[in-house]
C-alpha cells in the first residue's frame, strides 16, 4: 500500500472514529414492551434513537415505538431512563420521546440539502440485539421516495450504502462533522448496500410539529416529488436565491393538484412568495398553520421544450 493509500485510510478512521466517540453518548438503545391485543401477541421490540436537544428530547422511528406500553433507553454508559412518547408520525416514520433521565450529551441536527452523492455517511445504532453499533458508507442518491408504514410516500429519502440491520432504526445518520444528516429507516432485506434514512430537513420539522402539537396536520396536494437542479441560466437571469426545485413526478388522478391543474414535469419553485428549494419546503406549507389553505405557487412548465414561468392557486385537501 503507498503511502498516500495510507494517508487516506488513516483519514477516513480518524474521521470516522471522531464521528463515532462524539456519536455515542447521545445514541440510545430503545426498549420497547407491547401489551397483547387482539390480534396480536404483544411482546418485546427494540430500536435506535438519538438526543437532540439537551433536555432530554429524543428522535427515533414511529414503527419502533407504535403500539408501545412502556419505553425505555439504555445509554452506552451502563444507565437506563423511562422514556415518554411525545408524538409519532406514520407518514415519515418519525417519532419524538422524551426520557426522564439522559446524558447531558446531545447530537446537532445538520442539513441535507446541501449533501451531495459520494459523502461520507457514518450510522450509530444497535443492530440485532448489538449495542452501539458503528457502520460507515457514502451517500449513494437522494431524492428517493419511500413507502411508509403509514400508506404514504416518505419524500425525499436519503439512500446510502451504509450497512443496517433490524435494531438500527431510528439511530443517526451523520456527517464527517458529527452533525445529523437523516434518521435511518430502512433496509432491503434482498439487497446489499441499499439503505434509507429520512432527510433531517424533513424530521426536523416533524419533530417541532410534535412538540408542538403532538401530531402532524398536513393538507394533501396528490402529488410524487423529487427534488431538481433548476437550469443555471434561468437562475442567474432571475437572481434566484436557491439552486434547486421540486419536480412532479406524478399527479395523482382526482387529487387537489390534479383538480387544480398541476401537471406531470412542472418545476415547483416558490410557494407564496418563498423559495422551494427542496420537498420539505413543501411540506412545511401543507403543514401547521397552512393547513387547509390555498397556495400560490410558483413553477415552471416544459413548453415547446422550454421552461415556462406559471402561477397556479392550489387549495390541498384536509
Amino acid at each position: 500500500m503507498g503511502s498516500r493509500d495510507e494517508f487516506l485510510l488513516d483519514s477516513y478512521s480518524a474521521t470516522v472514529t471522531q464521528v463515532a466517540h462524539t456519536a455515542s453518548a447521545a445514541v440510545a438503545h430503545i426498549k420497547v414492551r407491547k401489551q397483547p391485543q387482539r390480534g396480536n401477541a404483544g411482546g418485546q421490540g427494540s430500536g435506535s434513537g438519538f438526543l437532540f436537544t439537551p433536555d432530554g428530547f429524543a428522535i427515533t422511528n414511529a414503527h419502533v415505538v407504535v403500539g408501545a406500553s412502556e419505553l425505555r433507553a439504555a445509554f452506552v454508559d451502563g444507565t437506563e431512563s423511562a422514556a415518554r412518547l411525545v408524538g409519532m408520525d406514520a407518514s415519515t416514520d418519525i417519532a419524538v420521546l422524551r426520557f426522564e433521565s439522559h446524558p447531558s450529551a446531545f447530537l446537532p441536527l445538520g442539513s441535507s440539502a446541501g449533501l451531495q452523492p459520494g459523502q461520507l455517511a457514518v450510522a450509530v445504532g444497535n443492530p440485532l440485539g448489538f449495542d452501539f453499533t458503528v457502520t460507515a458508507g457514502i451517500v449513494s442518491a437522494l431524492g428517493r421516495s419511500l413507502p411508509s408504514r403509514g400508506g404514504r410516500m416518505i419524500e425525499d429519502v436519503i439512500q446510502t450504502d451504509v450497512a443496517l440491520n433490524p435494531g438500527n432504526s431510528g439511530g443517526p445518520l451523520l456527517d464527517s462533522s458529527s452533525q445529523v444528516i437523516g434518521v435511518n429507516t430502512a433496509v432491503i432485506p434482498s439487497a446489499q448496500g441499499l439503505s434509507f434514512a429520512v432527510a433531517i430537513d424533513t424530521a426536523r420539522w416533524v419533530a417541532g410539529e410534535l412538540m408542538r402539537h403532538g401530531t402532524v396536520r398536513r393538507g394533501k396536494l396528490g402529488v410524487q416529488c423529487a427534488a431538481v437542479a433548476l437550469p443555471r441560466r434561468w437562475v442567474r437571469e432571475n437572481d434566484w436565491p436557491v439552486a434547486t426545485g421540486v419536480r412532479v413526478v406524478e399527479v395523482v388522478a382526482g387529487s387537489a393538484a390534479a383538480r387544480d391543474g398541476l401537471r406531470n414535469g412542472d418545476i415547483l419553485v416558490g410557494c407564496d412568495g418563498t423559495s422551494l428549494a427542496q420537498l420539505s419546503d413543501l411540506l412545511k406549507r401543507l403543514a401547521g398553520e397552512g393547513y387547509g389553505r390555498p397556495l400560490l405557487l410558483k413553477l415552471l412548465r416544459p413548453v415547446a421544450g422550454t421552461l415556462t414561468p406559471f402561477y397556479l392557486t392550489v387549495t390541498p385537501a384536509g
